[in-house]
Formats: structure tokens, C-alpha cells, sequence
């Protein structure tokens, strides 16, 4: 398999018979944003299943659960350590991805990213993926991710006042000129053909 440079690669370009304005046959990169609870990991798994192309899942959490012995846990406090490792795993997401597009593999991240914060933010993942990321954001009501957010267990379960912080940020969205689904009636499925609409 041909391995990426160690700089953002371009989008491939859809392949020939590919249908205009058709994303379920079209090479691309996509990046989920919404905060916790708003169905990014559902969505994302359930889009990439569902494409008529080679599309993989690259979920930032997974990736920064791999480190065991010594985890940097943000619910602890944000600190230096789990600042480096978030940037770590980032940095792997980010040539993961270019390593499945530069083999004409599409890919959907997913992340928590913080509208105020754009060189650790969105800045951040398209230096890591490239120029043709394309960000899309989930943003369910609050009491939507305060309920989905519920039935979490383990590191991926925050409390109720985190929630409510992170989905106040995140309204920090509208007017970026990003575009936002409001998934808060739909189910995973109806939440993917949005996505593809978008």
C-alpha cells in the first residue's frame, strides 16, 4: 500500500463514473463535531458502513484510549499531559486518514471540536488531515445529549454540568458558516442521509 507523506494530502478526486453531487460514490474526508452525546460515533460508524465506497471510521476517542498504562484522563482536569496526548492522537487520526484517502479509502472523524479554540480545533485537524476536510456539525438539543449522555458508562461519561459547558461552546457554531444538523428528532439512520445531503 503506498504510504502518505508526512504532509496533508489533497482529496482524491471521485473516480470517473462517479454521479455528480453523488457523496455515497465520491473519495472524501469528513470530520463529525457536535459534543458529547450528539450521536457522533453512532452516525459516523453507521455512514461509513453505508457507503457504496471503501470508507473507514477513525474515532479520536478510540484512538486516545489506546494509551493504558498512564491514560490522561481531561474528566481529571485538563492538563498539560492530557493536552499532549489529545494532540498525539490527533496527530494519528490525521495520518491515518491521510493514509486511507492517499489509497482511494474515504474516512469520517469524529471530535469534539470548540468553535473558540481553532488552531487546537478545526485549524488543528485540517493541518492534519488537509485542505479538503470537510467539517459538518451535529447539534442535538441539550436535553438530548444530557439524556444520551446518561446511558454512558465509563471514561466516555460525563457529568451533567460538563455536558451542559461543552453544548454551550458548541453554539459558538452557528454563524461559522459550517453546516449544522439539528439531529435531535432523528434516528441514526435519517441523521446519516442528512449528512449526505449536507
Amino acid at each position: 500500500m503506498q504510504l502518505p507523506s508526512g504532509a496533508p494530502v489533497a482529496v482524491p478526486s471521485p473516480p470517473p463514473d462517479a454521479t455528480q453531487g453523488d457523496t455515497g460514490a465520491t473519495t472524501l474526508a469528513v470530520l463529525l463535531i457536535g459534543p458529547a452525546g450528539a450521536g457522533k460515533t453512532s452516525v459516523a460508524k453507521y455512514w461509513a458502513e453505508h457507503r457504496r465506497v471503501p470508507t473507514a471510521h477513525i474515532s479520536l476517542d478510540d484512538v486516545r484510549e489506546w494509551v493504558r498504562s498512564g491514560f490522561a484522563d481531561p474528566q481529571s482536569g485538563w492538563n498539560d499531559h492530557s493536552e499532549a496526548q489529545y494532540r498525539l492522537a490527533r496527530r494519528t487520526c490525521g495520518f491515518a486518514a491521510r493514509n486511507f484517502l492517499a489509497n482511494g479509502i474515504s474516512c469520517i472523524l469524529d471530535d469534539a471540536v470548540f468553535p473558540d479554540r481553532p488552531v487546537v480545533g478545526l485549524g488543528g485537524w485540517k493541518r492534519h488531515v488537509g485542505p479538503g476536510l470537510l467539517p459538518v456539525v451535529l447539534l442535538p438539543g441539550l436535553e438530548i445529549v444530557l439524556e444520551r449522555n446518561n446511558q454512558r458508562s465509563g471514561n466516555r461519561r460525563l457529568t451533567d454540568e460538563e455536558v451542559a459547558r461543552i453544548h454551550g461552546r458548541m453554539a459558538g457554531w452557528y454563524g461559522s458558516g459550517l453546516p449544522i444538523i439539528d439531529n435531535s428528532n432523528y434516528d441514526v439512520p435519517t441523521t446519516a442521509r442528512v449528512l449526505d445531503d449536507v
